[in-house]
């Protein structure tokens, strides 16, 4: 399971036999002549001699499987928890050798027994990243390209670079650990620069990576962090240093996830009478989404029960033991609030099962008054996602990470984590009978469009009240940075019935003309209230708004010839009420001789555009070619298309 390497040097897996064919200048003697092989890594090791019948050294084995004349084959296995990098193997002449993680191995701490899951967790070199939202789930190609040349050169100089010592390289858990923190930059000048500004001058904007393979490459061979990344290409890139090292790995999705600054398992949201979220009140904040990788092993340093999959995460957001870098956390060990069990739990914890509290801050005569509005156990942690594996569909796994939302299981769990806190919690959730249900329709709207809210309000009272609707809305990263405040509209209704509708708009040039000025994809994000004005009874949900785009068509042969062109063309129609600038197509491969980009300028609405595409298969098996359209407005659409190169 190794040739697919792009490099010269020999690649094995710990644990497994291989063979030594020797060419000697004369016949092996067995009585007087020994022959030593020689692996070494850092200081030299014990060499290994065999001519004992079972020789051992440090758990590696070695023994003469055949003599003919003066050709010998020596049978060697190394120790299934050998020490997993670059050793020199000598004789009379050296000759270099990868020694890898060995997930078929069952001796191994990252033994996998599915072989199914060992060919896509391990050997696969493509696959997606989950962005969007919950409501609306996107997938974005990633080609990992774990066996590309100067790949596994580039992982192992990221373990020589790192703080690992030689000794802690054959545990899974430190490598693991340390990788995750070689990724970003803020570790040793690692692999790549994190911003989350919008402006990208002098670097690539996150969304326009595709794979980890230019950004691996590019960071061997300068020996300089590269920019930019945002979490799905941490996650994206360790995914792939975790599979050329042999540890099965896997990029998970979690939509609404918390980002819990103040290590309290809650989520404290502040907003004003209007709806509008009130800065400066705290550092918590809820991304759209994250994205970390999984990595699968066995956890000796723990209790029994904490195998299995393990959080780790490369993006850069907390110090953890002095690092910025977070886990390796058992999934198991989240799903039963365990919070203190392995690295960095209690913040993975919180970033899937947290506590959303929102609070309303009013002036009252003159001062600042705030009320807890709303404790919400459901919010957060939904729709965990990662690829199915053997078939590109989404797979959800939420229920790995945590009992169902409102279960008494789940509850209890919540209770378990808070009890091993060192403070008591400062809320609880509202006993009192809740006379008002707040209901705002979600749906995606297509840029160029008005933003129409429907809102429905349930009242349990049957006398008639007057009804104050606000919505403050504005257009933000997945990170909930803003980007650009749309208004607030307020609209004041006396309403009959125990159910009441609205609609609250918010015209299209509110927001068009902020879309180009950033290079994030933007989503729409607010709240919306509604006040009794003779009771002061309040209500506020959160609603966000993420844009449909127009597709991309790919047409393209499903066979081609290895070292012939192999011509496509990609449609587009622009089906937006706004015009599409800088647009340019790309296209890229594992298996291709280079990826390549074509300007195409402005498309107007309504217009249809055609590029022609040709590129030249190098590597035969099922390869797949991705098409991308970007430009200032809409930031990512993409078609793939999987052919099969014969020679």
């Amino acid at each position: 399971h190794t040739a697919e390497f792009q490099t010269p040097a020999l690649v094995l897996r710990r644990g497994q036999a291989f063979t030594l064919r020797l060419k000697l200048n004369q016949r092996l003697r067995s009585q007087q002549d020994t022959l030593t092989l020689q692996f070494s890594m850092g200081e030299a090791r014990p060499p290994l001699r065999p001519r004992v019948v079972t020789p051992s050294c440090h758990g590696w084995k070695a023994s003469i499987r055949s003599e003919a004349g003066l050709e010998v084959v020596i049978a060697v296995t190394s120790a299934p928890n050998a020490i997993v990098g670059l050793y020199s193997l000598e004789l009379k002449s050296g000759r270099m050798v990868y020694l890898l993680f060995n997930p078929w191995c069952p001796e191994d701490a990252v033994f996998l027994p599915s072989e199914e899951d060992r060919a896509e967790y391990v050997l696969s070199d493509t696959g997606y990243v989950y962005m969007g939202s919950f409501r609306q789930v996107k997938e974005k190609p990633w080609n990992f390209g774990q066996f590309e040349k100067n790949v596994l050169d580039c992982c192992i100089f990221l373990m020589t670079q790192s703080y690992l010592k030689t000794m802690d390289m054959r545990d899974p858990v430190m490598v693991g650990r340390n990788m995750g923190a070689m990724i970003n930059s803020q570790n040793k000048d690692g692999v790549l620069v994190g911003n989350w500004t919008g402006e990208y001058q002098g670097g690539m904007a996150p969304y326009l990576w595709t794979g980890s393979v230019p950004i691996l490459q590019r960071y061997y061979s300068t020996r300089e962090p590269v920019s930019f990344g945002q979490c799905w290409v941490f996650a994206g890139v360790l995914t792939t240093v975790l599979r050329a090292l042999g540890i099965p790995a896997r990029p998970v999705t979690v939509f609404d996830s918390a980002h819990d600054t103040e290590e309290n398992l809650t989520l404290d949201v502040y907003v004003n009478e209007m709806g509008k979220t009130v800065p400066n009140k705290t550092d918590d904040s809820i991304w759209n989404f994250h994205v970390w990788t999984e990595a699968w092993m066995k956890r000796m340093d723990l209790p029994p029960g904490n195998d299995g999959w393990q959080v780790v995460d490369g993006t850069p957001q907390e110090l953890s033991q002095g690092l910025y870098c977070c886990g390796p956390s058992p999934v198991a060990a989240v799903r039963k609030g365990n919070i203190f069990m392995g690295y960095d739990t209690k913040f993975v914890y919180s970033e899937v099962n947290a506590d959303k509290l929102v609070w309303l801050v009013r002036s009252v005569d003159g001062r600042e008054k705030v009320s807890l509005l709303s404790v919400e156990t459901m919010s957060i942690g939904k729709n965990i996602s990662t690829k199915a594996a053997g078939q590109d569909r989404r797979s959800d796994i939420t229920h790995q990470y945590k009992f169902p939302e409102g279960s008494a299981e789940e509850r209890e769990v919540m209770d378990h984590a808070f009890s091993l806190l060192s403070f008591k919690r400062e809320h609880t959730i509202p006993t009192k009978e809740n006379l008002l249900e707040l209901l705002v329709q979600e749906e995606p709207v297509v840029m160029g469009d008005p933003l129409n809210f429907s809102v429905t309000l349930r009242r349990k009272a049957a006398t008639p009240q007057t009804i104050t609707f606000s919505g403050s809305f504005d257009l933000q990263s997945y990170t909930g940075r803003q980007l650009a405040h749309l208004g607030v509209v307020q609209k004041t209704v006396q309403v009959q019935e125990q159910v009441s509708s609205v609609v609250l708009t918010w015209e299209a040039s509110t927001y068009t003309g902020s879309l180009d000025a950033y290079e994030d994809e933007p989503v729409i994000k607010g709240y919306i209230m509604a006040e009794v004005m003779e009771t002061n009874e309040t209500i506020a949900t959160e609603v966000s708004l993420f844009f449909q785009y127009p597709q991309l068509t790919l047409e393209l042969p499903n066979t081609g010839r290895m070292g012939q062109a192999l011509v496509g063309t990609c449609v587009f129609r622009n089906s937006l009420l706004i015009p599409l600038t800088g647009v340019r197509f790309s296209v890229e491969s594992l298996g291709l001789s280079s990826s390549q980009s074509i300007e195409h300028g402005t498309v107007a609405p309504g217009e249809t555009v055609q590029s022609q595409i040709s590129c030249t298969p190098v590597r035969l098996g099922l390869r797949k070619v991705i098409v991308k359209l970007s430009s200032q407005q809409v930031k990512e659409v993409h078609a793939e298309k999987v052919v099969l190169v014969t020679p």
